[in-house]
């Protein structure tokens, strides 16, 4: 397998960075992943929007703009042989002496990593558990996707490897945050409702685009602090990410639910199937 790395594709092997890179010494790095399907990066400008706006708040001092990271991806695909992947869009500051920086990180580290998934397939159904572990406050105003990931790694050792669980984080006040790597949503009635960015959830791009056809449709969407006995009440749970895409639950602290045969699952994971293969931005939904 070929990665990318400043410019080049090495073998994965192959690939080096310096230890005093500021990335690996303090965490001063960002990522993105999402999926190509049949050679289409889905969301693209989505993701990297985000990741820059990361970039400025980190004073990592790059931009990332379509074009030049379409045809990075199209080499790199084809080097690798795949139509279909999962991609890390990975930043991380560059190098800098030992001790904390006050300065901008002006040659930054990019690295794209691809792994082989199959097509895109049927709906993925997985039971959702509550955490021991509290979801943590955000370095900052607002949690960016950075290095900083030991809060998600000791949930994920909380549940272990089981592939059909995922674990759902409480905030240290007790109000419903999101999945380990993922963002929660419940139906109940035509509302959608979703745990709000400031309970310290990471603004995930499936949960924006998800929200986007929820509106298209005509639903009502509720953002706000939610408690256990809310989430209880619903007709439908799903979660969703980029690599996962829309994951039904089929039980929620003992509550049975309808999983993948919930009427609104369905509705979305068609919305999803119909765009994944074309559309660059959620914001083009309302263009059609």
């Amino acid at each position: 397998m070929f990665i990318y790395l400043n410019g080049q594709f090495v073998k994965k092997e192959e690939a080096r960075i310096s230890p005093f890179d500021h990335g690996f010494l303090y965490g001063m790095g960002l990522f993105e992943t999402f999926r190509v399907y049949d050679g289409h990066p889905f969301l693209l400008d989505d993701h990297l929007e985000r990741l820059n706006r990361g970039l400025a708040e980190l004073t990592i001092m790059h931009c990332f703009k379509r074009g030049e990271t379409y045809t990075i991806l199209q080499d790199l695909l084809k080097i690798n042989n795949l139509t279909n992947a999962y991609i890390r869009l990975n930043v991380s500051a560059g190098l800098g002496d030992v001790g904390l920086q006050v300065e901008p990180y002006n040659e930054p580290n990019t690295l794209i990593f691809p792994k082989p998934l199959p097509p895109a397939g049927d709906i993925t159904e997985k039971k959702a558990i509550l955490l021991k572990q509290r979801r943590n406050s955000p370095e900052g105003n607002e949690r960016i996707k950075s290095h900083h990931f030991m809060n998600n790694i000791l949930a994920k050792r909380e549940i272990g490897h089981a592939a059909d669980i995922e674990g759902i984080f409480l905030t240290k006040d007790g109000y419903l945050a999101e999945g380990v790597v993922s963002n929660l949503f419940w139906i109940k009635g035509n509302v959608l409702y979703t745990p709000a960015v400031n309970t310290g959830i990471l603004n995930g791009i499936t949960r924006q685009f998800v929200i986007q056809l929820a509106k298209k449709k005509n639903l009502s969407v509720e953002e706000g602090l939610y408690s256990i006995e809310d989430a209880l009440k619903a007709d439908e749970i799903f979660v969703t990410n980029s690599i996962q895409e829309i994951v039904p639950i089929t039980s929620f602290e003992g509550n049975k639910l309808p999983g993948k045969k919930g009427r609104f699952v369905q509705e979305f994971h068609l919305e999803y199937r119909h765009y994944c293969k074309s559309l660059w931005s959620r914001q083009c939904l309302g263009s059609e």
